[in-house]
């Protein structure tokens, strides 16, 4: 009798303990689906985003280039995160657009000295109408900027 009782007990054990064991050796899961297909495969920095009531939409646009003004910002934003999740640095050569993939890189020219930088675009920006690329302090510097503020670049995506 006694061990017709262990028996059940030992049965009634292992139908509920083999269960939890199987689930606990499961892993995680490892698919995740998503309905949009484009969020899925998009990163954050690339999705479209708002800022002041106007929507921008990121776009890998190869064959980029643009005639317009250049501004540049430095020591307010040091240190901040960019779009991309990097420290700003005014002194590093870098620029914010608003539509470009982050990251990517671009070749600035100043059209009053002619002077040209290769650029990393690492955040977004400007938001000031009629400007079309926000420069680092550094890249302003380099391109001979930095004291008026502002000049008529051409930005070509390379």
């Amino acid at each position: 009798m006694r061990s017709q009782t262990n028996f059940r007990f030992s049965l009634r054990s292992w139908s509920v303990l083999l269960p939890l064991f199987v689930a606990a050796c499961a892993g995680p899961q490892t698919h995740h689906y998503s309905h949009n297909s484009h969020t899925a495969r998009t990163p954050a920095t690339n999705r479209p985003y708002n800022v002041g009531g106007v929507t921008y939409f990121p776009k890998d646009d190869p064959s980029y280039n643009e005639v317009g003004y250049a501004s540049w910002y430095g020591d307010d934003f040091a240190g901040h995160p960019t779009a991309i999740g990097e420290k700003f640095s005014p002194n590093a050569i870098s620029a914010a657009h608003k539509t470009l993939p982050l990251p990517c890189y671009v070749e600035v020219t100043n059209l009053e000295t002619g002077r040209r930088l290769v650029v990393r675009v690492n955040d977004r920006g400007p938001f000031v109408q009629g400007r079309i690329i926000d420069l680092s302090r550094g890249a302003a510097r380099a391109l001979g900027i930095e004291k008026k503020g502002t000049a008529r670049v051409r930005v070509k995506r390379l």
